[in-house]
């Protein structure tokens, strides 16, 4: 039997769901310290939560406001409209897909409405939400460090895309006036999780497509030869994650970059080229040789365009195995990204810790 994926995003009711009570009648509701500790640990799951809700929008939110529980709720749809139409437009503006959304509400007839529209949606009644922490659907496999802080990548995500429809100057510009930081820093073991994600749902900015396990990764860090790098941008408007990946492979003749995958979400922040920037800079104080794995899938061409621009051409070898090519390049010093900071690790020197990374080349 295929196993229900885990739910992404909880929509609340809050009349008589979320808090006890009806607003319009009893005014001065309260949520139970139970109900608040399932929102709290849902939060801390990192899945996200939402509301609909058939209520006075600026009534409800301030009495959201004052329970201390309004920063939990992402694109809330407080209105007087169907729940289906406001459950549907909170799953488009996450993209996320219907079954991975779930809707609870204590009103049966709600509940039915919202399962005739949307039949992938999971609906729970008000009795369930106490037990939702047990649930197998609630709970996922690995909590990462981004998982714990997703509500804020997310809600940092909207205020830069609201800022970003209403910016006038060109995209330089604006990418100048996000204060970028991007920092590169040896995998740990807590990072195992994310790192083996990244290398398994990134698709378009993933320069082989080979999906590195768990203990694979986990044997690499101990690995002197190789390094696992990760990735990750934080901005003016908060973070942004772990977005990257690199796994990096010590050969006597050059560094060789076996992957290379970074999230497709910061594609414009030009990350991908910031890092091939870094990684030929390092390669070039080091006095030693770049090469890269590539092989061309069906959705990977940006990061064949990225390669190229960078520089490299394709090697002696043609072929090293599965489809894959190498790629080599001749480092030279590179100059970081005017738009945004670098903090990474110096590999020709394995012992050194972060550091801006400002080129010194004539």
């Amino acid at each position: 039997m295929t196993q229900e994926p885990t739910v992404k995003c909880l929509v609340w009711d809050l009349d008589n769901t979320l808090w006890k009570g009806t607003l319009l009648e009893d005014g001065d509701v309260d949520v139970p310290p139970a109900v608040r500790e399932v929102v709290h640990e849902l939060d801390a799951r990192g899945i996200l939560q939402s509301v609909a809700s058939r209520n006075d929008h600026d009534h409800a939110w301030e009495r959201l406001q004052k329970l201390g529980l309004d920063e939990y709720f992402v694109l809330p749809q407080i209105n007087w409209g169907p729940k289906s139409a406001s459950v549907r437009a909170i799953a488009d503006r996450l993209n996320f897909a219907l079954r991975t959304v779930a809707f609870v509400d204590d009103q049966p007839v709600e509940r039915a409405e919202v399962a005739h529209h949307l039949p992938e949606v999971r609906c729970y009644s008000a009795e369930d939400v106490l037990g939702l922490l047990s649930r197998p659907e609630f709970t996922p496999a690995a909590v990462t460090a981004d998982a714990r802080n997703r509500r804020r990548m997310y809600q940092a995500a909207f205020r830069r895309d609201t800022e970003r429809s209403e910016h006038t100057g060109t995209d330089e510009e604006f990418l100048r006036s996000l204060d970028l930081d991007l920092t590169i820093h040896r995998a740990s073991a807590e990072d195992i999780a994310r790192v083996e994600e990244l290398t398994l749902r990134t698709s378009q900015m993933n320069a082989t497509g080979v999906h590195y396990s768990d203990d694979t990764l986990r044997a690499l860090i101990s690995d002197e030869q190789h390094e696992v790098l990760v990735a990750s941008l934080t901005d003016r408007f908060g973070p942004h994650g772990a977005i990257g990946v690199i796994l990096l492979e010590r050969r006597p003749e050059a560094f060789h970059i076996k992957l290379l995958a970074t999230s497709c979400r910061v594609v414009s922040f030009g990350v991908g080229a910031a890092l091939l920037r870094w990684l030929t800079d390092e390669a070039a104080l080091a006095g030693t040789g770049l090469t890269a794995s590539f092989r061309r899938t069906d959705r990977n061409r940006m990061m064949e365009i990225a390669y190229r621009f960078a520089g490299f051409e394709d090697g002696d070898q043609a072929e090293e195995g599965d489809g894959i090519r190498t790629l080599r390049l001749v480092p030279a010093r590179q100059q970081p990204p005017a738009h945004l900071r670098v903090l990474a690790p110096r590999l020709f020197d394995p012992q050194a810790g972060l550091a801006a990374w400002q080129a010194d080349a004539a």
